[in-house]
């Protein structure tokens, strides 16, 4: 797998001789999942270039498994400390949203892999399972590579890489990952919104329906899951009728590799809308309008 990541970033320079640079887009992807957030993947890659820069060069065999294992280091410390803050969270905690490319939705595997879906049960993991998990599943190290990059031995790699695997099969949700259904359902879904048609809408939503909205205490939002196409649906009109977001649109927009949608208001981007689908219903909602975790939506076309 290695480089190829649907997590875009704002390297394109090919010719580039600083390996850092080179590796930038596989180093961002390693922290946007170990984290789950934009800013903290960014504040991490901005620690290892200093890092990087203060080294001697002479003294690094192989640069990339060099800054793999500092970039990983890195994020396994910020990720221990963030567990803390995260249980005094108000509300549900969701990942960071992160505008990636429209053709990411192609790469089926690696887009599942940043997916709304797969960070949110990423979060169940314990740090160590969650930087073995990304590291073997996401771009296939081998146990040896990964026991280099967190000093653990490899029997040790070994146990962690099968239990993180296996905690993760049984908790992924297994969602339509078909391009053109998920258009037409989307398509479906903005009518009902912009029209303001609760039916419609509920036809939409699956019977066991569950919304969660993260607004870390910043703005108004759900403290708790919605269940149900009912209160599901009249919560989200609801949500889009409020005067602060009056003439605010939905469009559509590939967000974590996955078609979803983007709540803008003129030029300000105020939340993303994330979902998986099962036989055509929207089955999970995701709804991010923390304002602080709105970053990654936030990047023009010259950076993508």
């Amino acid at each position: 797998m290695g480089d190829d990541d649907p997590v875009q970033d704002d390297i394109h320079d090919d010719t580039v001789a600083d390996p850092f640079l080179e590796h930038r887009r596989l180093l961002f992807g390693t922290a946007y999942r170990m984290l789950g957030t934009v800013t903290d993947a960014e504040d991490i890659l901005q620690d290892a270039w200093l890092k990087w820069h203060e080294v001697e060069r002479d003294s690094v065999e192989h640069p990339k498994s060099y800054l793999v294992r500092t970039v990983t280091n890195l994020s396994l410390n910020r990720l221990t400390s963030a567990r803390a803050t995260r249980e005094n969270y108000v509300g549900p905690w969701l990942p960071e949203p992160l505008l990636t490319a429209p053709n990411a939705a192609e790469e089926s595997e690696m887009a599942d892999t940043v997916s709304t879906a797969m960070l949110v049960v990423l979060e169940t993991l314990s740090p160590i399972e969650r930087a073995v998990f990304v590291l073997r599943e996401v771009f296939g190290y081998s146990h040896a590579e990964i026991a280099g990059f967190v000093d653990r031995p490899e029997a040790t790699i070994r146990q962690i890489a099968h239990r993180a695997r296996a905690h993760v099969e049984s908790r992924r949700p297994r969602f339509d990952t078909d391009g053109d259904r998920r258009a037409e359902v989307t398509r479906k879904f903005l009518a009902a919104a912009h029209g303001g048609d609760v039916n419609a809408l509920m036809e939409l939503l699956a019977p066991d329906v569950t919304l969660w909205n993260d607004g870390g205490g910043k703005v108004t939002a759900a403290r708790r899951p919605l269940f149900g196409p009912d209160h599901v649906a009249r919560w989200l009109l609801g949500v889009i009728a409020k005067p602060e977001v009056a003439g605010a649109r939905l469009e559509p927009a590939t967000i974590n590799g996955e078609l979803g949608l983007l709540v803008v208001l003129g030029e300000y981007q105020l939340g993303a809308i994330t979902y998986g689908i099962v036989d055509d219903r929207l089955h999970d909602v995701w709804f991010q309008v923390n304002p602080g975790k709105l970053s990654g939506l936030r990047r023009t076309e010259s950076e993508q």
